[in-house]
């Protein structure tokens, strides 16, 4: 996973609210064990409608209740193979909100005011260890868990963080190791 400290670039705006994660990636696509190659099938049905314009920046802004929906991990992986790095919403459903931090993608709870200045804006850079979004124009700080933004600001993933711990785990097998096999009395 890569360490985020700056997210900087376009934004890309999806001015609906409570999209749900079957919407992000419709489960017929879901028959992938491996997380590259969603990006193509990204919100598949709607991106047939006649209007429908997306580009693949760093940033997109949408609206209220983002990632709703079922639990799957696809949602996240394919909207950050599609190019984003951060998604800025009025809310977030909160497994869909953990899958994105648990891949490095970087969700952002803003209010409304602010994700409809950014998507004005149209360009905006994140600074996640001041924990600011800045756009041409205005600034809004958001919240974040201290772990979370410590994984995020160190590329650490679920097994990088257990890996930190090397040296304490060997320690700990070390005064765990014995002769013979190990029975209780009863």
């Amino acid at each position: 996973m890569r360490a985020i400290e700056t997210i900087t670039g376009e934004v890309s705006v999806l001015r609906r609210d409570d999209i749900d994660t079957d919407q992000i990636m419709p489960k017929q696509f879901l028959k992938r064990v491996q997380r590259t190659g969603f990006g193509e099938f990204l919100f598949y049905d709607w991106a047939k409608e006649p209007d429908w314009h997306l580009p693949a920046n760093p940033i997109l802004v949408t609206g209220r209740n983002f990632g709703c929906g079922s639990s799957r991990e696809h949602a996240p992986w394919g909207l950050e193979d599609y190019g984003f790095q951060a998604i800025i919403a009025e809310s977030f459903a909160d497994i869909f909100y953990s899958n994105c931090t648990k891949i490095g993608l970087l969700p952002i709870p803003l209010p409304a005011e602010a994700c409809a200045a950014i998507a004005e804006a149209g360009s905006a850079q994140i600074d996640l260890a001041a924990q600011e979004v800045r756009w041409p124009g205005g600034s809004a700080t958001f919240a974040i868990d201290a772990e979370i933004k410590h994984r995020l600001l160190n590329g650490l993933d679920d097994i990088g963080v257990t890996l930190s711990q090397e040296e304490a785990i060997a320690a700990y097998e070390s005064q765990r190791e014995r002769q013979g096999p190990v029975t209780t009395a009863l």
